[in-house]
């Protein structure tokens, strides 16, 4: 009923993985391949978790019907 007020999980994650990926562009362009591999790994990390909550939103959209 009230879900014009809810929050979007996704939204904060997908900004955060943004930021990520721009970072390790960075690191990568500037030579810094150790730091691009780190940013790399935590980006896809949060990719995986928005793979998930995307995932749940589905599997309770498909319950309600």
């Amino acid at each position: 009923m009230f879900s014009i007020f809810k929050k979007n999980p996704t939204k904060k994650l997908n900004k955060l993985l943004s930021i990520k990926l721009e970072q390790a562009m960075h690191a990568q362009r500037n030579g810094d391949i150790r730091t691009y591999s780190q940013l790399s790994f935590e980006a896809d990390q949060i990719d995986q978790q928005i793979a998930k909550i995307e995932a749940q939103n589905t599997d309770s959209h498909l319950n309600k019907n």
